[in-house]
């Protein structure tokens, strides 16, 4: 079978990769003595809704998710659309998988994806799910079984087979998922509530800070702590300045606040994210040559881009 990975790529172009030796065709990192891997896979990137035509397809159309991968460990972050091939490419490796799932929140763009992962449905699979934003409605696994439930999908989250445990924490909590790993939360500031990442590993981190809107002046304290000299800081930058204007309220912000923010914060890369489905690949051709400028070193994010710190 032709590995997954390779086939994105060569569908979508050349995989960008930063800060670390590339992968090999087998997705492996030419080895580090002593140091386990750490990165950040996007397997989608789009805001709102999933776009498919031939000029949104070198960014990619699918909407959020993404893989950090700790040393051995799995970590997923939102099942957008791009979930489902990240669940092929788990599929195809033909050995368990043991891994933590992390909702920023639960609106359909953000979820949608987990009905079709497919390694949901095997038996030998273990998933811990987790949310910080969901105050009643029975939790993140109550708000799963509304979602697929009839009419609005034909079958039951109770027809998944791997091992599923559920877990609510409140905003500002540090996990630990897994030994070694951190795992920090803070609020973020969209409708219905939603939470933001940092992932430490190995002294080093990764920040994941979607949907959120940046306030009329100055910074959004909360995800100032939290991102505070971050090495890899991916945020929502739905918008330009120019677009925010008519946009005031809807709970996404702008490359070009996320820039500063990352400037305020001593963050060292800055990742635009979340891209409008209506900006094909020609509009961010132009983001990317624009936040270059304004921040050298910053990333577009894309389906296949693998970064590290």
């Amino acid at each position: 079978m032709k590995d997954f990975r390779t086939d994105l790529a060569s569908r979508q172009g050349s995989v960008g990769i930063q800060g670390a030796p590339s992968l090999d065709a087998d997705g492996k990192k030419e080895a580090t003595v002593g140091v386990e891997d750490f990165y950040v896979r996007f397997w989608g990137v789009r805001g709102s809704i999933a776009v498919g035509s031939p000029e949104v397809m070198r960014y990619g159309g699918n909407t959020s998710a993404i893989e950090v991968r700790c040393g051995s460990h799995l970590l997923i972050f939102d099942t957008g659309t791009g979930v489902r091939a990240l669940g092929v490419a788990l599929a195809d490796q033909q050995q368990p998988v043991d891994a933590d799932v992390f909702f920023t929140h639960t609106h359909y763009d953000h979820v949608c994806g987990l009905p079709h992962f497919c390694p949901a449905f095997d038996p030998r699979n273990t998933f811990r799910i987790h949310a910080g934003h969901v105050t009643d409605n029975g939790g993140i696994k109550g708000v799963l079984k509304q979602m697929m439930c009839s009419p609005l999908f034909p079958v039951p989250l109770e027809i998944f087979q791997a091992n599923l445990s559920f877990h609510d924490f409140d905003q500002g909590a540090v996990l630990e998922p897994h030994p070694g790993i951190e795992v920090h939360t803070g609020p973020l500031s969209h409708p219905d509530l939603a939470t933001g990442y940092r992932v430490e590993f190995q002294g080093k981190s990764i920040c994941y800070l979607t949907d959120t809107e940046h306030p009329a002046e100055g910074h959004d304290e909360n995800i100032l702590k939290l991102i505070k000299g971050a090495d890899i800081v991916i945020y929502d930058s739905m918008y330009t300045d120019e677009e925010y204007a008519c946009r005031k309220g809807w709970g996404h912000s702008t490359w070009q606040a996320g820039a500063k923010l990352c400037d305020a914060a001593g963050v060292k890369t800055f990742v635009v994210f979340h891209h409008d489905p209506e900006h094909d690949d020609a509009f961010m051709d132009k983001v990317a040559a624009d936040v270059e400028k304004a921040r050298p070193g910053s990333v577009v994010a894309r389906e296949g881009l693998v970064l590290r710190p």
